[in-house]
């Protein structure tokens, strides 16, 4: 079944809501890309609304860092630590915005969402002394 993200057919209530007019295309959602740890990075092209393009990262390897001084760095990504998405997420090692990875370099915290933009960006998180 389609996933539709148009209005709810409730009221608040719990009445039904009589649509004025059928779903349309506009209105249609599609399943989460739940962008895994890999061996190699993967990406699915899918054509969206008015003929965009959306950039799909399935499976990721490799994510752009970036430290605090701003500089980035390509480094391979080893596992989910945290990801406050869903704590299964971090089992399964699956990436969203949000979630803490554990790089070649350290701890980062995803800045961008893989699922979206194809790609995976973080910020390296400074590790307290005590």
């Amino acid at each position: 079944m389609a996933i539709w993200q148009g209005r709810s057919l409730k009221k608040p209530s719990g009445g039904r809501i009589i649509l004025a007019r059928k779903k349309r295309k506009r209105e249609l959602g599609r399943e989460p890309a739940n962008t895994r740890v890999a061996e190699k990075d993967q990406r699915k092209i899918i054509r969206t609304y008015g003929g965009n393009r959306k950039v799909r990262l399935t499976a990721a390897a490799y994510a752009n860092v970036f430290d605090e001084n701003g500089r980035g760095r390509k480094v391979k990504i080893l596992r989910v630590i945290e990801n406050p998405a869903n704590r299964q997420f971090a089992r399964r090692n699956i990436i969203t915005k949000g979630a803490i990875i554990e790089t070649e370099i350290g701890k980062a915290r995803v800045t961008s969402r893989p699922g979206q933009d194809g790609v995976v960006n973080a910020v390296l998180i400074k590790e307290e002394k005590a």
